[in-house]
């Protein structure tokens, strides 16, 4: 499978994920949709499928308008988070294929929104596998908790996506990495591999190129919010569980100003 990216907005990646063998090919959060379907036509694949991870409007805005430029487009979102132009509701555990090689799962991560989805994809062809993680998970950070509590982002970062395998690559919803990583320097000043990240996310940025994907792995080793079961996170922030801790790290990063 090939992936790419698609940056809209201010800040936001839509994704193209193509199934070589037939060149058809599903989008996550096609919010400008022209933008979208330029980039299909440059690669002559055909958008079959909207991964929609959440409702709001920069994620799911562009369904309706996609919708009418490609008849019969199935659109999936959450079950419990009224995407807009939604064909067909995802809940956790369903299976979507794609093409001839490609099988994705859908993955309840609520916290940002109720119905929050993240999209769990792997190919036949034996590649590392991908997540598309909308708000929930961003590279060294996570979303606010709009919708949701600190134990629901535990349960949807730490344990559904932290348990993911290693190398699987994180494609999230917006280019928020450089600012992220100054912040996980607050709670971790020490951590070289944050360090090392941030000062080679600031280089991606200033050629102009994008810090995603990054991989499971990556995470665990530089984001403060999947690493909050490390006694020493919790000793840092003054928490005696993870969930407190994780709490106290998404307060601190709402007030911080950096």
């Amino acid at each position: 499978m090939k992936i790419h990216h698609v940056p809209c907005l201010e800040d936001n990646y839509s994704y193209l994920i193509i199934d070589e063998s037939t060149k058809e090919a599903a989008v996550v959060d096609p919010v400008e949709p022209e933008k979208v379907l330029d980039v299909a036509q440059q690669q002559g694949a055909l958008i079959k499928l909207v991964l929609t991870t959440h409702h709001h409007w920069d994620h799911a805005g562009g369904n309706e308008k996609l919708k009418q430029l490609v008849p019969g487009i199935k659109v999936y979102g959450g079950s419990k988070d009224n995407v807009k132009g939604c064909t067909d509701s995802v809940e956790n555990g369903d299976k979507i294929s794609l093409g001839a090689d490609v099988n994705i799962l859908a993955l309840h991560t609520p916290c940002h929104t109720k119905g929050h989805i993240s999209y769990y994809v792997t190919s036949k062809e034996g590649e590392d596998p991908a997540v598309f993680t909308g708000d929930t998970l961003f590279i060294a950070g996570c979303g606010k908790f709009f919708e949701g509590t600190a134990e629901q982002m535990y349960q949807s970062l730490c344990v559904t996506l932290g348990s993911l395998p290693k190398p699987t690559r994180v494609y999230c919803g917006h280019e928020y990495t450089v600012k992220n990583l100054q912040f996980a320097l607050t709670i971790e000043p020490e951590n070289v591999k944050i360090q090392q990240k941030l000062s080679w996310a600031q280089q991606q940025r200033q050629a102009g190129l994008p810090t995603i994907p990054s991989t499971i792995e990556d995470e665990l080793e530089t984001n403060p919010f999947i690493r909050v079961d490390l006694p020493e996170i919790q000793e840092k922030v003054g928490s005696h569980s993870a969930v407190n801790a994780l709490r106290e790290i998404r307060q601190r990063k709402d007030n911080w100003r950096g």
